[in-house]
């Protein structure tokens, strides 16, 4: 009986393990896979044909590719900023200040957080049409903003719920005007908080399939629906590097963001 219980939590132990290597390599072991791919002459994944770089270089020769890498980094890189733009002012608007149906606005912020894409996606292409206004790039960033900006908010709210009062009310009474010590005190304060949403914002811009479909014109079409028609007669080795740049590409991100932020707390510790 004593062994047994002995044996009980080693053998959870185990299993909790296992159940954790299996996961871990369900999710990373493809994209290994694909990084792989993208080094093999031969055009058949199953067979190695031999290290090459020629699936890199023939990239920039498919003009199509080009086209939607540029519009998908352009799109990405307009609605980061100004997600964190409204996610930020959003996030202290509320902080700061209150009146009259606050958390009825509060709550139709994180609507986009929890409406399907499907029903996002086509409400906005009518929205669009009924206006009058054509499907293109600005539509697009518009789209693709109403759905990333509350992640901002979010992180941002997240942030200034630890933020202490007396610092804004420090820095008037030395004689800053309320503009000034918002973005000389809080700004600095929020800068972790709003490096995370701008980071999420630009993968989620990025990575974005759905609503760009019904928001995009053929001048603006983006990577994912560049790669959705391609596959449709196979995939290429081409699409494999592709992947693989970007994907080296948001771990170099994530590796400059933890090192701004190692060496902003260390600044402080100092």
């Amino acid at each position: 009986m004593a062994d047994s219980r002995v044996n009980a939590p080693k053998i959870l132990s185990s299993l909790i393990g296992g159940w954790t290597i299996a996961v871990m390599a369900f999710l990373y072991v493809p994209i290994i896979l694909l990084v792989a791919c993208s080094f093999n002459s031969s055009e058949n994944a199953l067979h190695w044909g031999g290290f090459t770089l020629k699936w890199y270089r023939l990239i920039w020769q498919d003009d199509g590719l080009v086209l939607a890498v540029e519009n998908s980094l352009i799109i990405a890189s307009v609605t980061t900023v100004l997600s964190v733009v409204f996610g930020t002012a959003a996030a202290w608007l509320l902080h700061r200040y209150r009146f009259p149906m606050q958390q009825s606005i509060y709550t139709l912020l994180y609507v986009p957080l929890i409406i399907p894409e499907v029903i996002m996606g086509v409400s906005l292409m009518m929205l669009f049409r009924a206006i009058g206004m054509e499907l293109g790039y600005t539509t697009v960033i518009i789209a693709h903003v109403t759905f990333c900006f509350p992640f901002v908010m979010a992180a941002v709210q997240a942030r200034l719920a630890g933020i202490d009062p007396s610092l804004e009310e420090a820095a008037m009474d030395l004689g800053a005007t309320p503009a000034k010590a918002f973005f000389r005190v809080i700004v600095p304060y929020l800068m972790p908080a709003i490096v995370a949403g701008a980071l999420l914002s630009f993968t989620l811009s990025l990575d974005e399939f759905i609503v760009t479909y019904f928001t995009y014109s053929a001048d603006s079409i983006t990577l994912p629906l560049k790669i959705y028609g391609l596959v449709k007669t196979g995939v290429k080795p081409t699409l494999n590097a592709v992947s693989t740049l970007f994907i080296v590409g948001t771990a170099v991100m994530v590796l400059i963001a933890d090192v701004m932020q190692r060496r902003k707390e260390a600044t402080q510790n100092a």
